[in-house]
């Protein structure tokens, strides 16, 4: 597995390109196991991962993010167990230690040696690790497709739709403890697509979190948008953003300006 990977990453310039796509590669196989086990009978794919993979935006990503839908015969730990299993079938070695909370079971993948082994690290002990979360209390009311990946191997994933997806990503964009300048990179392509978001879902998704009741509908959503965009500090997610995106130019869009303006085209 590991020539093919090299064979992957030929192309790629620089260290932090080829890295980018690298996890990306791995993030795909962790996508592969989870169809082959059928754990997408249990968990829905989405975030930003999810619109790089399905969508092909333009940036890359770092966490794979699911929703539990279906709670029957759900086993985090089996899902987990099948995934380190399918790396050591294919000569990948992985650390993992899954993490299960009330509502978020989650694992870190570290992968120690992949990086000495491809010339991206000088360090032996240098890992890579991507994040695989299942959010086992999402909000009501999403909505469900079925997608399908050719991206070296050919399956099926389950995702929330993008409506769906944009009204997970608004509430992140405006509600996560922190910034993160991602989630703003994402809400550009959402605009700029003119989606419309699952008003339910973000409704829902509001009131899980901040016990507040906005009644954003499909006519004011937009005002709700431009009042928060307007209160954000657009240097701290440029910087935060610069070292996912294919074109570093694409940071001069991530401005109050520019936002505000995808936002009124929708009006």
């Amino acid at each position: 597995m590991i020539e093919v990977i090299k064979q992957q990453l030929k192309n790629s310039t620089s260290v932090q390109e080829k890295t980018n796509y690298l996890r990306e590669f791995l993030q795909i196989m962790v996508l592969k196991n989870i169809y082959d086990q059928k754990a997408f009978n249990n968990i829905a794919f989405l975030g930003g991962t999810a619109l790089r993979i399905l969508f092909d935006i333009n940036r890359f990503s770092e966490d794979l993010d699911f929703s539990l839908i279906n709670k029957k015969q759900y086993d985090f730990n089996k899902i987990n167990d099948n995934i380190v299993n399918f790396f050591k079938q294919n000569n990948i070695l992985v650390e993992t230690t899954p993490k299960t909370t009330n509502n978020v079971h989650s694992a870190f993948l570290k992968f120690p040696k992949i990086l000495k082994e491809l010339n991206l690290s000088i360090f032996d002990n240098q890992k890579l690790s991507i994040k695989f979360e299942i959010d086992t209390n999402p909000p009501k009311d999403w909505t469900l497709e079925t997608m399908l990946i050719n991206k070296t191997y050919l399956f099926q994933v389950t995702s929330f739709d993008l409506s769906s997806m944009f009204a997970t990503k608004l509430h992140a964009c405006f509600f996560r403890k922190y910034t993160k300048g991602r989630d703003f990179y994402d809400l550009v392509w959402y605009l700029s697509k003119k989606i419309k978001p699952n008003i339910k879902l973000l409704n829902n998704a509001i009131y899980q979190t901040e016990k507040k009741d906005l009644k954003i509908t499909d006519n004011n959503f937009i005002d709700f948008v431009i009042d928060k965009i307007q209160k954000t500090d657009f240097k701290l997610i440029r910087e935060d953003v610069r070292n996912f995106l294919f074109d570093i130019n694409e940071l001069n869009l991530l401005n109050k300006d520019f936002i505000i303006s995808l936002c009124k085209n929708l009006k």
